[in-house]
């Protein structure tokens, strides 16, 4: 530095060229002033503060190895005694500094709640910048006012002299103070929260969840005591903190679910009263209308199939009373014509036997045919006798037929008019089941979140319990603090003493005035 400088007059001469290039740039209205201004910044001759400061330049250059070795060989006095002050204030301090207890909680918040449902009414999110915040968030929690004030009061620090230290006086002050009781309290948990806050110092881990949680105290137990109570406090807020969202959650659906329920009543009841004007009756789920026509033609298809099978018999009665068969067809069956036939054969029998016996013109043979011919007539009185029956039996079938067939044809007009009312039905019952599906997931999901509220999801552990420590944090050692006071100490004597020797020096070497 001292070789930069210059002690002749040409070291100058470049500023007092730049202060005659101002001059001559002010005075650019006259172009003889501007030489005048130059020619004198040039020539002017060093002034006394000039010479003073190249007097001192010339002291600081010619200091050389001897001189400060003499300088620190007259100042170890003061290299001594600074020394010994620092050493001094350093066992002092070591002594009556207030020691620090500092441990350490590791804890891991994993974003992702406990999934005890499927449809949690917290979702999580997948992406890892999203965890990552979510994390964040918590670690601000842990360090919250809402969760040290819960320390606090669990553990009556208000009353502990390390978080509010009573003044000297401070009882004489609390006698005529006019605050009330209330408002102390309250100044004394606010001193206590902050000496609180600035004992606990949490971080989060690069690139994981895992978040570390630092407290000290006066004590090493309190310091312990301190952190896990930080600890429990802190998954109690968390828990507390999502029963209260989902409880306001289930507030809500609570307050919408009597709406809701008012919805499906109103729906429920305008089907019913739709019903009862247009005469609507159901039964499992169908229309008893529709359920009457669809048993009308079952029974219109049954009495059909009866008066086809009626009028086919009495076509072959006719048919066989006409042709002369009637002791041999089948479909004249009674018990009297069943007789009958058996009568007339044993009797035709007998007169084939009285033939082969008598021959044909006995008297025995002509009683033989009359009776033959009478039990013959028998038979057709009979036949035509079940012949009418038939023929009752069909008009008697062809007449319920016909008022089936009425009654379903009145029957089905009274079911296209149904049809036409239930098309609406359909349409108010549609909304009442959709008003009531929606305020049965309300209601499901309100008592889901109710019970919700009494199970912790929260996905937090601790992987590592604060330890008592074997040694205090701060302050240092004894030993490392009086090694810190002696370096202190010699390095501000070894400045003292080269100090007072340059000023010597540059006393003497001061130039006379006058």
């Amino acid at each position: 530095m001292l070789d930069l400088v210059s002690g002749d007059d040409e070291d100058f001469r470049p500023a007092y060229h730049a202060s005659a290039a101002a001059e001559t740039a002010r005075a650019t209205f006259s172009p003889n002033r501007q030489q005048a201004v130059i020619a004198e910044q040039i020539n002017a001759r060093p002034t006394p503060v000039k010479g003073q400061i190249m007097g001192y330049v010339a002291a600081l250059r010619a200091i050389g190895p001897d001189d400060v070795f003499h300088w620190l060989k007259d100042g170890l006095l003061w290299i001594i005694g600074a020394t010994v002050l620092c050493v001094a204030a350093a066992f002092v301090y070591a002594m009556a500094a207030q020691p620090r207890y500092t441990v350490y909680t590791d804890l891991v918040i994993d974003p992702s709640n406990l999934q005890v449902v499927s449809d949690d009414v917290f979702g999580s999110n997948p992406l890892r910048d999203s965890q990552l915040l979510e994390v964040e968030s918590k670690l601000r929690i842990l360090t919250s006012r809402n969760v040290l004030t819960r320390v606090i009061d669990g553990m009556n620090l208000t009353q502990d002299p390390e978080f509010v230290k009573p003044g000297i006086l401070g009882g004489i002050k609390e006698l005529f103070s006019s605050t009330s009781k209330a408002e102390t309290q309250q100044a004394k948990m606010l001193g206590a929260t902050r000496a609180l806050a600035e004992r606990v110092e949490a971080r989060r881990e690069e690139r994981s969840f895992v978040v570390s949680l630092g407290v000290y105290s006066d004590n090493a137990e309190k310091s312990v005591a301190l952190s896990d109570a930080i600890v429990d406090a802190f998954e109690k807020e968390i828990f507390e903190s999502a029963a209260q969202s989902a409880g306001r959650v289930a507030t809500t659906l609570n307050d919408r679910l009597e709406e809701l329920r008012h919805n499906v009543t109103n729906a429920e009841a305008k089907v019913e009263e739709f019903k009862r004007q247009k005469g609507l009756q159901s039964s499992n789920g169908e229309l008893v209308s529709t359920q009457l026509v669809a048993e009308l033609n079952t029974q219109v298809l049954t009495a059909q199939q009866r008066y086809i099978e009626l009028e086919t018999r009495y076509k072959q009665m006719q048919e066989a009373i006409s042709t002369g068969r009637t002791g041999t067809a089948s479909v004249f069956a009674s018990p009297a014509m069943t007789s009958l036939r058996q009568d007339y054969d044993q009797a035709l029998l007998q007169l084939n036997s009285l033939k082969l016996t008598y021959g044909t013109r006995h008297p025995r043979i002509t009683a033989a045919n009359s009776d033959l011919s009478t039990l013959k007539a028998s038979i057709n009185n009979e036949a035509r006798r079940i012949a009418d029956t038939a023929f009752a039996d069909v008009n008697q079938a062809k007449s319920a037929l016909a008022a089936l067939q009425g009654k379903a044809n009145e029957q089905q007009t009274t079911v296209y008019m149904d049809n036409d009312s239930q098309v609406e039905l359909r349409d108010l019952e549609r909304d009442a089941r959709a008003k009531a599906a929606l305020y049965e997931t309300h209601l499901t999901r309100a008592q889901q979140i109710t019970e919700q509220q009494q199970i912790n999801t929260s996905n937090i552990r601790v992987i590592s319990r604060a330890m008592p420590p074997q040694s205090r944090s701060w302050p240092p050692r004894t030993l490392i603090l009086l090694a810190a006071g002696a370096f202190a100490g010699i390095a501000i004597g070894i400045g003292l003493a080269l100090l007072f020797g340059i000023l010597r020096a540059l006393r003497q070497h001061q130039p006379r005035t006058g």
